[in-house]
């Protein structure tokens, strides 16, 4: 899959990052795709069918068929064969559109990242001096013995 994806991209006459950026993954994930360290998710086929709408989607995920869909031609009379209906009496749901080519790809944008420093300061303390050293005797007495200053 990743050799027809290529042939998308070529096809598109884009770059890794400009077709990673039109289909909406990162460009790691599509290096990641054509390295071979991942496999295309369903995802990301969904998102190259919905920017390139005329690729055959067998043909993507299966090798199948032709790369390009051939739409079938529409004649004059094909316009006008189907009968009229009225939107208010059918009670179908509209068709869905999630992947028409004008619907946009939605980008997040995240807002720069704030850069904090972190400074570290160094005190200098004055060494400890040594004000008194007890020795503890096995009888239960002891010594005190303290500095001369």
């Amino acid at each position: 899959m990743k050799d027809r994806i290529l042939k998308v991209m070529q096809k598109e006459g884009l770059s890794n990052a400009e077709f990673a950026e039109k289909i909406g993954i990162s460009t790691s994930s599509l290096s990641h795709i054509f390295s071979g360290r991942n496999k295309p998710s369903l995802e990301v086929v969904m998102r190259i069918h919905k920017a390139c709408p005329y690729i055959n989607i067998n043909w993507l995920l299966y090798g199948e068929g032709e790369m390009e869909e051939s739409a079938p031609a529409v004649t004059g009379m094909d316009l006008f064969s189907q009968p009229f209906e009225n939107p208010k009496n059918t009670t179908e749901e509209p068709a869905h559109s999630d992947f028409r080519k004008e619907n946009e790809v939605s980008t997040v944008v995240y807002p720069p990242k704030e850069i904090i420093r972190e400074e570290v300061k160094y005190i200098e303390k004055p060494h400890p001096k040594i004000t008194e050293i007890r020795i503890f005797f096995d009888n239960g007495t002891y010594e005190v013995f303290k500095p001369e200053k």
